[in-house]
């Protein structure tokens, strides 16, 4: 496995930040670490890239143990952290040059260029980093990771302050690399990880509550979901309270709704026998699959 966390811990004072989490991560897997603000991603990520020591387990990277090697896995990763720090008085090739020298690459400079086309930061290569936007400056950081052609990627928001086109653009770069590298890919943009990942790990609190394929996360939860009905008639809210079987309503406009509920054939006939009873006119019926979203939500509510 190119990433192994075993009971990894990371304790700040009193609070557990980390609270006994294991996952892996193979070679060609782009994988997307989830969870609420506070949830503890951001330092399991630096405890994995040897920016930080764990109180507990244990950390690998390409079977190397974090603690006891961190050199030697800083070689195996690239690492775009959420806040990217640039120096804003250097150019891009200059910035790149001297991240290439910090690496020891090879024939650099045609790396350097390699880097730039693959991210598409070409138009904007001749600037200082100061004069960029955010979206390009997420790309000069995504170029610095990619630099020394690491086995193993670990973005912290890589998206983070782009355009929907850049966006498109970026996920087409990350999905290419995962194709031979290992890629830990964190957003809170939950659209973002369902076209770039097959698998997710989600934690809350310190402590995972979830390692699975988004599908699979469907299926498990297929007792669970949304209903859309649209009625010709203007409904209010207590005249949908009959639904026993939904377990919350909300009103879309005040003639459609969605419901959610753990029974989704019982509400479906519910709803056309409470129809029939009041002669409501059902424009439309139907079911959606819980999206990522829903499912994160489940899993992370805080109440």
């Amino acid at each position: 496995m190119s990433i192994e966390i075993s009971n990894l811990v990371k304790i700040y004072g009193k609070q557990k930040a980390v609270d006994g989490i294991s996952f892996q991560v193979g070679k060609g897997e782009i994988v997307g670490f989830l969870g609420p603000n506070g949830a503890g991603k951001s330092t399991t990520m630096k405890v994995l890239t040897g920016y930080l020591g764990q109180d507990g387990g244990e950390a690998k990277v390409c079977g190397v143990p974090v603690r006891e090697n961190p050199l030697e896995t800083k070689k195996k990763i690239g690492y775009l952290p959420e806040a990217n720090p640039l120096y804003p008085d250097m150019y891009v090739r200059e910035y790149l040059d001297f991240i290439a020298d910090v690496h020891h690459v090879v024939d650099k400079k045609a790396r350097i260029e390699a880097v730039i086309v693959l991210v598409g930061l070409t138009v904007e290569s001749n600037k200082r980093l100061g004069q960029l936007s955010k979206g390009y400056k997420q790309r000069v950081g995504l170029a610095a990771a990619l630099i020394h052609d690491p086995e193993v990627l670990i973005l912290d928001e890589p998206t983070s302050g782009l355009d929907p086109n850049q966006i498109i653009e970026i996920r087409d770069v990350i999905k290419r690399l995962g194709k031979d590298k290992t890629v830990l890919f964190s957003s809170h943009i939950l659209q973002e990880v369902e076209a770039l990942c097959d698998r997710v790990v989600i934690i809350n609190r310190g402590k995972l509550v979830a390692d699975s394929s988004i599908s699979r996360l469907r299926t498990e939860g297929s007792g669970s979901g949304t209903i859309r009905v649209a009625f010709r008639e203007t409904l209010e809210p207590a005249n949908l309270q009959a639904l026993k079987a939904a377990t919350a309503i909300q009103a879309i406009t005040d003639k459609e709704w969605e419901l959610q509920t753990k029974e989704p054939d019982e509400v479906k006939k519910q709803l056309l026998e409470l129809a029939l009873q009041n002669n409501w006119n059902i424009v439309s019926l139907q079911s959606e699959n819980r999206s990522l979203e829903a499912i994160f939500r489940n899993l992370t509510n805080q109440d």
